[in-house]
């Protein structure tokens, strides 16, 4: 069992749980790419969680990885919904909607991973009056 450290301590954060926390907004785009109905529509609602959680992290790169995954998505999302205002609602404009979002989001949400794998992660001390 793990201790809560004393208040005023200062706290280790393991490279593995900000590689996993940097990762994890790619994977939802990955699922959420994958199973349009209903994951894709669960995750624009969970994804601002964890972009919430996230983008703060103590360690600045699993913010920047987040954010650069987040502005892919809501960017994607938005346009479809902007676009979407004015298609007809037959199933193959969705599909079609659905393929190019896969082909941009599923690229560049791997080639994210690929990089947050690659990359260091370094642990982290952290000093309670640094962060609050």
């Amino acid at each position: 069992m793990t201790e809560t450290p004393a208040p005023g301590a200062p706290i280790e954060l393991r490279g593995r749980s900000a590689r996993r926390a940097a990762a994890l907004f790619n994977y939802g785009n990955l699922v959420a790419a994958l199973v349009p109905f209903p994951l894709g529509i669960l995750w624009l609602g969970a994804s601002m969680f964890v972009y919430a959680m996230n983008r703060h992290h103590p360690n600045p790169k699993v913010g920047h990885y987040t954010q650069q995954a987040a502005y892919r998505f809501y960017g994607i999302t938005g346009f479809f919904v902007a676009v979407g205002m004015f298609l007809p609602t037959e199933l193959d404009y969705f599909l079609i909607a659905w393929a190019l979002m896969a082909l941009i989001l599923i690229p560049w949400s791997l080639l994210d991973l690929w990089r947050i794998r690659r990359d260091t992660w370094d642990d982290l001390i952290v000093h309670e009056e640094n962060h609050p």
